[in-house]
């Protein structure tokens, strides 16, 4: 199959943890993908080489997804590339724990702009392509648990992922009728490179492994399933719908 027959995912903050697992994932069900990275300190290198390791096509771009310049520079080189877009994973997020009281405007914004805007701009521009190529597409963005829940360090974070919840409800309803369909995944708990220090504390792993049904903490391929799922042709009839990957956390609350 030539290269420009075959489809094109785009998975944002594909560097590492669940982005990284995305982005492999996707490769293996024989897309093309292509690894946004914020910054030279995670430059996508290792998640381009695990996939061309595996057969797999992959290529890294920068961009900042809270930049609509660099977001528009990300989707015009892709274009360029590969002349299509059929998936986008907003996966781009951060979540610096903070006091409520000692956050200020400029970590609001911050957390704002990577987590919400940045996943509003890149279905803008990935919708923009997929339209004129009159194809159809995916759109899957990954929420979290907290779009639900509550969080004490987390009060600049959950309405972003609330919100990132609610912009694929309503994209579903403005898209879908292009054949655009547009989900979100819930993660709650997942062992990542990131609090990887946080559970080395034997105790404090017991504890949460405690409160999920299943008994353990997720993992990052646990949520690429998850992804991988909605974008398959199997999931064609899926629209505005959110898929919790939780061990059952959730249920329990």
């Amino acid at each position: 199959m030539n290269s420009s027959d075959r489809k094109v995912a785009v998975v944002t903050g594909g560097a590492r943890g669940i982005g990284r697992a995305v982005c492999e994932r996707l490769a293996a069900t024989g897309l093309q993908v292509v690894v946004d990275y914020p910054s030279e300190d995670d430059d996508g290198g290792a998640t381009v080489a695990a996939i061309e390791a595996a057969g797999g096509s992959a290529v890294a771009i920068r961009a900042d997804v809270s930049r609509k310049d660099e977001v528009d520079a990300l989707f015009a080189s892709v274009l360029e590339r590969f002349g299509r877009v059929d998936v986008l994973v907003n996966n781009a997020g951060i979540c610096p724990f903070s006091e409520f009281l000692e956050i200020d405007e400029e970590l609001w914004d911050r957390v704002h702009a990577v987590n919400l805007k940045g996943a509003f701009l890149c279905s803008q521009a990935a919708a923009r392509a997929m339209l004129a190529r009159g194809e159809g597409g995916r759109i899957v963005s990954v929420s979290s648990i907290s779009a639900l829940v509550g969080g004490p360090l987390q009060v600049h974070y959950t309405p972003t992922k609330a919100g990132v919840r609610s912009l694929m409800q309503s994209l579903a309803i403005v898209l879908g009728p292009h054949g655009i369909t547009c989900n979100s995944v819930l993660p709650g708990t997942i062992a990542t490179d990131i609090n990887a220090a946080f559970f080395e504390d034997a105790e404090t792993l017991r504890r949460y492994e405690q409160g999920i049904p299943t008994g353990r903490l997720g993992s990052p391929a646990d949520v690429a399933g998850a992804v991988a799922y909605l974008v398959s042709d199997e999931a064609a009839y899926v629209n505005g719908a959110d898929i919790l990957v939780d061990g059952g956390a959730f249920v329990t609350l």
